[in-house]
């Protein structure tokens, strides 16, 4: 090979990268270990982090501890199912396009709306393609972005959409911890209105506003999620008015991972679809009469359309889009309403404890598992020795929002029982 490419050794391959960017040691490795030996090791290293079961931990912010039913854990650890990837040859994967295609159609049932694609990267990607896609749709260059959008996604959607030069206005919040949607009056050139709800400090967004200043204009409603169980119990985006709803659904089967893989879920109005990006599955008939399944519309540089497709960077994580089929299927429509109950449960008794403690609890607006939590000033140290005795006592959030410190982001899940939460509020009352 390096005589066909022209190169007398394989250091010439890499003569381009400046001598002082390359390394000249040989790498410091460790001997090698039998298999015993590097299980030993890894749960050595295992035990040197902040994890369950050892530590009660309470964070949430776009990733949830959920237990994951032990029929999904099974059922995707089958062959068929963990080996397959990314239909390239449709023709020959109509198991792994079935298994979308119900996605499809539990992610869209979910939404409440008409559609759904074959899934993201990850729910910031989601967001900033469905902002893409609304400038497509739409041939404005403008969109608004909430303030209470998670602090990664805006980051991810101003990388998206900078370069190509297009205006992002944020929107600020109010006192009671939701979007001030009066910030939107006088804006009548806008590709879209991006909110999440339940929002980064757990709010529940009052979408039914956000979708009658939609509706009267061009700009197209998008919503965003981090925790897509909370559709379990509110209601879904479509049917207060949203045209895209997209984001994260690590909550529905997949492990957290400290972060990842991933699972961006983006649904929309039939009306888009062809501004939709990434693959989409569908249902049909051949000549012989017998139901097949087709990827269809996928306007991606990997398939057709090369510089002209939706979207030249998404991916589908294929595998984590089976997880959440299945995961939606276990629960079924009454199994989810129920476990969203029981999160939301929890967490109210949780916000009305530490109330009752004395905690301060500085936003009003309605909460889904998720809520903000103010410690007294200097609580920086309390929270250090709560990590000594195995809890993380939620996420500070001043380092994204300055003018909030001392401010904790605070999530609970089925996870807990009714004695952690007593002995939570017994630690950050005391």
């Amino acid at each position: 090979m390096l005589e066909v490419v022209g190169a007398r050794s394989l250091d010439d391959l890499f003569s381009t990268i400046p001598g002082d960017c390359r390394r000249k040691a040989e790498l410091d490795l460790p001997e090698p270990l039998t298999e015993w030996e590097l299980n030993e090791t890894m749960s050595g290293l295992a035990k040197t982090m902040a994890v369950s079961p050892d530590y009660k931990v309470y964070l949430g912010a776009g990733s949830y501890e959920h237990y994951i039913p032990a029929s999904v854990t099974y059922l995707l650890g089958r062959s068929e199912f963990s080996t397959a990837y990314t239909p390239y040859q449709p023709e020959i994967s109509q198991g792994t396009l079935q298994a979308i295609f119900e996605y499809q159609s539990l992610t869209a049932f979910l939404l409440g709306l008409e559609v759904a694609n074959a899934s993201m990267y990850d729910g910031a990607s989601a967001l900033a393609e469905s902002l893409l896609m609304a400038i497509r749709a739409s041939r404005l260059k403008k969109v608004a972005v909430s303030a209470l959008v998670h602090p990664l996604y805006r980051r991810v959607v101003h990388t998206y959409l900078e370069p190509s030069g297009y205006e992002i206005v944020e929107l600020p919040s109010l006192p009671d911890g939701r979007t001030d949607l009066r910030a939107l009056e006088g804006m009548d050139d806008l590709a879209a209105v991006a909110v999440q709800s339940p929002n980064f400090f757990g709010v529940v967004e009052d979408l039914a506003a956000v979708g009658e200043f939609t509706r009267t204009r061009k700009t197209l409603f998008i919503t965003a999620f981090t925790e897509p169980l909370a559709y379990g119990l509110l209601k879904n985006p479509g049917s207060l008015g949203a045209d895209i709803a997209c984001g994260e659904g690590q909550s529905f089967g997949i492990p957290q991972s400290y972060g990842g893989p991933a699972l961006g879920m983006l649904a929309c109005r039939k009306e888009h679809i062809r501004s939709m990006p990434g693959r989409l599955v569908g249902k049909t008939v051949d000549r012989n009469g017998k139901t097949g399944f087709v990827l269809t519309l996928a306007t991606r540089e990997q398939h057709i359309r090369r510089e002209k497709a939706t979207s030249n960077i998404c991916t589908n994580n294929g595998l984590c889009a089976t997880a959440a089929a299945m995961y939606m299927a276990s629960l079924g429509g009454t199994g989810l309403r129920e476990l969203a109950r029981l999160n939301y449960d929890k967490s109210e008794y949780l916000k009305r404890e530490l109330a009752a403690a004395g905690v301060k609890i500085p936003f009003s607006g309605p909460t889904f598992n998720e809520f903000v939590v103010r410690l007294p000033a200097g609580s920086g140290t309390l929270h250090e020795r709560l990590m000594d005795r195995k809890v993380v006592a939620g996420l500070p959030i001043a380092s994204w929002y300055p003018e909030l410190p001392d401010h904790y982001l605070l999530c609970v899940t089925e996870t807990k029982s009714r004695k952690d939460l007593d002995e939570l509020v017994r630690l950050l009352a005391g």
